[in-house]
C-alpha cells in the first residue's frame, strides 16, 4: 500500500477501524493524523496506535496529502465549509464515509471540483469483517483509486460500483444488511425461547448456526448459495418443510421490498443534504 500522509475528519468508530488496519499492516503511524472536538477519543487513538491528534481540523488538513471525511452526514456542511474556508484544499484527494451525501454535493460543501472517492462501509468493518462499496468518477487516476481501495481493504471486502447511484443498492445489499440477519435471529432466538431453552442457550445456538452458515458460504466460492442450501435439505425432511414454509409466505418478495425500500430512503436522504 502506497504511504501517504492521512488524516481523518472525525474519530469514531469506524476511523478507529481503519486506523488499526493501517498500523496493523505496518502503515507508518507517524504519517496518520485524527481530528475530532473530543479530547477523549483522540487520546485513546494516540494511545493505542501512537498516531497524531488534534482537536484542529485546519491542522489536520495543512499536514495530509488524503482526507478521510468521517463526520455525520448532518455535520459534514459546516465541516466543509470551515476547511473551504481557512484554507487552500488544492492537490488534496478526499475519501468520504458518509451515507447519503452525493460526491457532487461534497464539491459544492467544499467550495470546488475536488477529486473525492465515496465509499459505503458497513458496521462489521469494526471487527474487520467489513464490506464496503466505492466509487471515484472518470477524473480519479488509477493510483489514487487503488489508495482508496487499499485504505477500505484494511476492514473488509470491497467492492467498485460504475455509477454513483449503484452506492444505493450496496446500503441495501451490505451497509443495511446486517440489521436484516439481527431481524432474523431476533425472531429465531424468541422462537427457541418458547421451544423451552434459556435466553444463553438460544442465542448461542442460533448466532452460531449463523457464524458456521456464513462461513460455509465463504469457504466455499465456487459454489451457488442455493446449492449450499439444497444440501442442507433433504427431500420430506425438517428442513424442507421450514424452507417450504418461507416460501408459501413469499420470502423473497419479503426480503425484495425491505431492499428496495432501503434504496428509497437512501435517494432520499441524498436529497436532504
Amino acid at each position: 500500500m502506497q504511504h501517504r500522509k492521512i488524516a481523518f475528519i472525525g474519530a469514531g468508530n469506524m476511523t478507529r477501524s481503519i486506523i488499526s488496519g493501517l498500523v496493523s499492516n505496518a502503515y507508518p503511524a507517524h504519517l496518520i493524523t485524527a481530528s475530532n472536538p473530543s479530547i477523549g477519543k483522540l487520546n485513546a487513538l494516540q494511545a493505542d496506535f501512537a498516531i497524531n491528534v488534534t482537536q484542529d481540523n485546519k491542522n489536520a488538513v495543512d499536514i495530509s496529502d488524503v482526507i478521510v471525511l468521517a463526520v455525520k452526514p448532518q455535520l459534514m456542511q459546516q465541516v466543509c465549509a470551515k476547511l473551504a474556508e481557512e484554507q487552500n484544499l488544492d492537490g488534496k484527494i478526499f475519501v468520504s464515509i458518509a451515507a447519503g451525501i452525493p460526491t457532487t454535493r461534497l464539491q459544492q460543501m467544499l467550495g470546488g471540483a475536488f477529486p473525492i472517492i465515496r465509499t459505503m462501509p458497513n458496521t462489521p468493518s469494526t471487527l474487520g469483517k467489513g464490506m464496503t462499496g466505492l466509487f471515484a468518477d472518470i477524473n480519479i487516476n488509477k493510483i489514487d483509486k487503488q489508495y482508496a481501495a487499499d485504505l477500505m481493504n484494511q476492514v473488509g471486502e470491497i467492492a467498485w460500483v460504475e455509477k454513483e447511484s449503484m452506492i444505493d443498492g450496496v446500503i441495501a445489499a451490505a451497509g443495511s444488511s446486517p440489521a436484516y440477519f439481527y431481524l432474523f435471529l431476533e425472531a429465531m432466538q424468541k422462537e427457541a425461547e418458547l421451544q423451552g431453552f434459556d435466553h444463553a442457550t438460544a442465542r448461542l445456538m442460533v448466532q452460531q448456526a449463523m457464524l458456521g452458515a456464513a462461513e460455509m458460504v465463504c469457504h466455499n466460492p465456487h459454489l451457488e448459495i442455493s446449492e449450499l442450501r439444497t444440501q442442507v435439505t433433504s427431500k420430506a425432511g425438517t428442513t424442507a418443510k421450514a424452507i417450504e414454509s418461507f416460501q408459501l409466505q413469499g420470502l423473497d418478495q419479503v426480503v425484495a421490498k425491505a431492499m428496495q425500500a432501503a434504496v428509497k430512503r437512501a435517494e432520499e436522504m441524498a436529497q436532504q443534504f
